[in-house]
């Protein structure tokens, strides 16, 4: 049978957006109701005392605020749409907060561990003059969850619990019904929902249920300004905020206050006994109002409202009955034994928690064998087709929602044995041929898979060529009309030489030395091969693609003689395959050797021999392609010079050299100078060469240590002037201190005495 037990995956948890007076949003209203128990009449004075409960419940989950601490309670006097304000009832804290247990009796329901009520109760006692009118007293909130689905504008809807203490209830000291439990948080979509709503009564006055709509107070304002005890605020004032409230606003016309969650069947309440049923089919958030009206000898004495919210959500199987199977469909599962009478059973059902039970039953011809583990073996009597069952917690009574059935269809096939021979040439590579000798009690074998380790075939004898040597693994699976499968290795000493001995040199003319690469193209061949190369110089080599260095020119035939693990031998002769040519010798000198800025022209000369043809190259910055160029380099730094001398055979050679161009600083400092603006000798500054310096710096001092003059610039002296262009220094010995880095980067400093005359 199929399952029926469920588990929440997914749900939307129900919050209210509560403004509280300091403009912070209380997202954890579920619902609440206010009841009222009487504690006797005082005849003399004609009153009536109650004791009010208020219970509120919330989500313990939720970031929201808590309870409001304290609330204040409005008492209002009237009937129907015209109620006066009667007093406040202020300072009202909460007590016995504690959390709801949510579970359902069925242990297959889970609930999520994020899922958590909490219920708080505001009690006060007040005393009431008797009166022909109505009482009523209210608690007024804002606000209601964005995303319930069946009302209009939620965000800014309260909520007002109320509860009417009738005239005739005065009068007879009645005491309102009580709600015997509170709604289940989650329930499942497209399931019936078949909760008990009921109340009691310890008047035992007759009591009539029905879907009313949830009634609202209070708004937004007060969040971003305004008066939040306004009547559209979060908090409204009692005193100014009076009934009759309004009642919410459902989305028509899919929802409305008797029909609040639809549904297919329709949600509804039974008017006699208060049970809530039908199987919601949308998921979502849904606000719902339940009303009790009380009823004494035909007179109406009070009616009883509570307001709180279902989460409609996905549920799924928390008991699923599943085993290993062949094939599954469904809760139908099919398992094939090919060859073998006793069969393993592998119980893969969940979850293993909620399980108290197993009960295997094996249809044996007509007659029922039974196990109570949770895997099972069992050995069946023979070939043929057996039915099965297996069923978890059957005996869990008062359950049924834990109970599921695996319907088992075991069929005990013939054996199949696969097998198969082959035959090659084990000195020369070809082909392996292969004969299939699978055979199977159920006839013919119907398919082959084949695996080489370097290919793959499903054809009944194949044939296939290795490219590597080596043990082969060879895999057979062998399938029959029943899909029975068997399957069998073998190992082939597969070393043979090969057919055809293919070599590639990577050139077959080289200039005189050239160094030969022999890329060995043949197969199969591995190390465990001997290889034995003959270059044709009295060299040899054993290697598998060898390099081999030919230093004299002339003609060469190469030889290769492969020799396999098991002594086969093959060989192949190359004649005139390789040829060396002459090649050419580079080489130059250069002057000067040490060239600087000043003499930045260089001559080379060609010392190569055995060339036609040469060029040069000065490394990024010119080219030449006479024999002996001269060339004029431009800035300090080591240049590469390349030669690449050209042979008539059309072999090349190259040299190289790294030249250095210095920096060329020569330069005087005078001892003495004269400025007197005649031409001659009217600065102190170096007199030579600076080419090529990065940075450059001259200053004076006269004797007391104080610096007179500095200059970054060569060509700026010092004209005697303070720096050049204050007071006159007088005539005498000054200190000058001179310093540069030239292009090497190196940092030079010199250290002297002028003397000043006037």
């Amino acid at each position: 049978m199929r399952s029926k037990k469920i588990r929440v995956i997914d749900f939307l948890w129900m919050v209210f957006i509560v403004l509280l007076p300091s403009v912070s949003y209380g997202l954890h209203i579920i619902g609440g109701d206010v009841v009222y128990r009487c504690l006797g009449i005082n005849s003399d004075r004609n009153e009536v005392r109650y004791e009010i409960t208020f219970t509120m419940y919330r989500d313990s989950k939720s970031q929201g605020a808590d309870f409001d601490n304290p609330a204040n309670f409005g008492i209002y006097r009237g009937a129907g749409n015209s109620w006066k304000y009667v007093r406040t009832i202020t300072n009202i804290y909460v007590k016995d907060k504690k959390d709801i247990d949510i579970n359902n009796e069925n242990p297959c329901i889970l609930v999520p561990a994020n899922v958590g009520v909490q219920s708080g109760t505001y009690k006060f006692e007040v005393t009431l003059p008797i009166i022909d009118e109505s009482y009523m007293i209210s608690f007024q909130r804002c606000c209601r969850n964005n995303t319930v689905l069946n009302l209009v504008d939620p965000g800014g809807t309260g909520a007002a619990f109320t509860t009417e203490i009738t005239p005739e209830a005065q009068r007879v000291c009645n005491n309102s019904p009580v709600f015997s439990s509170f709604p289940p948080v989650v329930i499942c979509v497209n399931r019936p929902i078949n909760f008990n709503h009921s109340a009691t009564d310890v008047d035992g006055d007759s009591l009539v249920y029905e879907f009313c709509a949830p009634l609202t107070a209070g708004g937004s304002e007060g969040t971003n300004g305004g008066n939040a005890q306004s009547c559209n605020g979060v908090t409204p004032n009692p005193s100014r905020c009076p009934p009759p409230y309004r009642e919410v606003t459902f989305r028509a016309p899919n929802y409305s206050f008797d029909k609040p969650m639809a549904g297919d069947p329709l949600v509804y309440i039974d008017a006699e006994t208060g049970l809530i049923d039908g199987s919601p089919n949308v998921i979502g958030q849904y606000v719902v109002g339940v009303c009790v009206k009380e009823y004494r000898n035909g007179v109406l004495l009070s009616s009883l409202r509570r307001d709180f919210q279902f989460n409609v959500t996905t549920c799924e199987q928390a008991v699923h009955a599943d085993i290993k199977a062949s094939f599954k469909d469904g809760q139908d599962f099919t398992i094939n034994s090919c060859g073998n009478q006793t069969v393993d059973f592998k119980n893969l059902s969940t979850d293993i928690k909620y399980i108290k039970s197993y009960s295997w039953e094996f249809d044996i011809h007509g007659k029922i064998e039974t196990l109570s583990s949770r895997d099972a073996t069992f050995t069946f009597p023979g070939v043929g087709t057996y039915n099965a069952t297996m069923i978890l917690n059957r005996d869990l009574a008062g359950a049924s929602e834990c109970i599921d059935t695996a319907n088992i269809t075991i069929n005990i096939y013939p054996s199949i044995d696969a097998d198969f021979s082959f035959k090659y040439d084990t000195c020369i590579s070809g082909p392996v041929v292969f004969k299939d000798l699978s055979v199977s009690g159920a006839g013919p074998i119907e398919r082959w898979d084949w695996n080489f380790g370097e290919g793959k075939s499903s054809v009944k004898d194949p044939a296939f060529e290795f490219e590597l040597p080596g043990d082969k693994i060879v895999r057979l699976i062998a399938e029959d009309i029943n899909s029975c499968r068997d399957t069998i290795f073998k190992t082939i000493n597969y070393f043979p030489v090969p057919a055809l001995i293919v070599i590639e040199p990577n050139t077959f003319t080289g200039c005189q030395p050239a160094t030969i690469t022999f890329n060995n193209l043949s197969y199969p061949i591995d190390d465990t091969y001997t290889l034995l190369w003959d270059f044709g110089d009295q060299s040899f080599g054993d290697d598998f693609s060898p390099n081999h260095l030919y230093t004299e020119t002339g003609v060469y035939s190469v030889k290769l003689q492969i020799t396999s693990p098991l002594g086969c031998k093959t060989e192949k002769t190359w004649r005139n395959l390789i040829k060396i040519v002459d090649s050419p010798k580079a080489g130059f000198s250069y002057t000067p050797e040490e060239p600087n800025l000043l003499f930045n022209t260089v001559d080379f000369k060609d010392e190569s021999f055995g060339g036609i043809a040469w060029q040069w190259h000065f490394d990024t910055v010119g080219i030449s392609l006479f024999q002996n160029p001269t060339f004029t380099f431009r800035d300090t730094g080591t240049y590469v010079i390349e030669q690449v001398v050209l042979h008539r055979t059309g072999c090349t050679d190259t040299a190289y050299a790294y030249i250095q161009i210095l920096p060329y600083v020569n330069y005087l400092m005078p001892n003495a100078f004269t400025p007197n603006s005649d031409g001659l000798n009217d600065e102190f500054k170096p007199v030579g060469y600076f080419q090529g310096i990065s940075y450059y710096h001259l200053s004076v001092w006269n004797r007391w240590g104080e610096q007179l003059f500095e200059s970054d610039d060569p060509n700026v002296g010092w004209n005697g002037q303070r720096n050049n262009t204050g007071d006159f220094a007088p005539p005498g010995v000054y200190a000058y201190i001179l310093e540069y880095t030239n292009g090497l980067g190196e940092r030079k400093s010199e250290k002297g005495q002028c003397t000043l005359i006037r």
